[in-house]
């Protein structure tokens, strides 16, 4: 099943229970020179109005290993440029995730071939379809903190179905 469907577009290439386990030597050991990240519940929450201490040093450990970095969001633009306030990197709000434009612009912007990009997110639905349509490296995180809308329960009850159906544990 894994060169089926969902092997193909909905199974990550990676998985790990925090975005700080994505470490500049990881993703060279996998060829990788950019990473195109989620923002929110996945490098914070979405109470969070900027990066925490923690994102900054993670990104800091990024720039200074030669990683591009960029960021990815299906929020408003009003959430988005509030956490990117004064960093230096490309973004893109209201993305239409799984939609691949933006993932396109960010790669290019970044002077990164596809095939060199990491995507960096805690949904399968949007960052990993995406990232695979690509032929990009699709790495999930586990959710920081859940919103409680039906509509992100019946998202997470179908990763939950394909994490077990891959024995996918964080």
């Amino acid at each position: 099943m894994k060169n089926g469907l969902l092997g193909k577009y909905l199974l990550p290439d990676y998985y790990f229970r925090d975005y700080s386990e994505v470490t500049p030597e990881f993703l060279h050991s996998i060829g990788m020179r950019a990473v195109i990240a989620d923002i929110d519940n996945t490098l914070v929450t979405y109470d969070d109005p900027a990066p925490t201490v923690d994102v900054l040093k993670w990104l800091d450990a990024l720039r200074s290993a030669e990683i591009q970095v960029a960021f990815v969001s299906n929020n408003n633009r009003e959430r988005v440029e509030r956490f990117c306030k004064g960093l230096d990197y490309f973004y893109s709000y209201n993305s239409g995730k799984p939609s691949v434009k933006a993932y396109k612009r960010a790669a290019q912007t970044l002077g990164a071939a596809l095939g060199e990009c990491a995507v960096i997110g805690d949904q399968i639905f949007t960052d990993i379809i995406a990232a695979k349509r690509l032929g990009m490296k699709g790495i999930i995180v586990k959710p920081i903190k859940d919103k409680l809308t039906p509509l992100f329960k019946l998202k997470r009850a179908g990763e939950r179905l394909i994490y077990k159906i891959y024995k996918i544990k964080f």
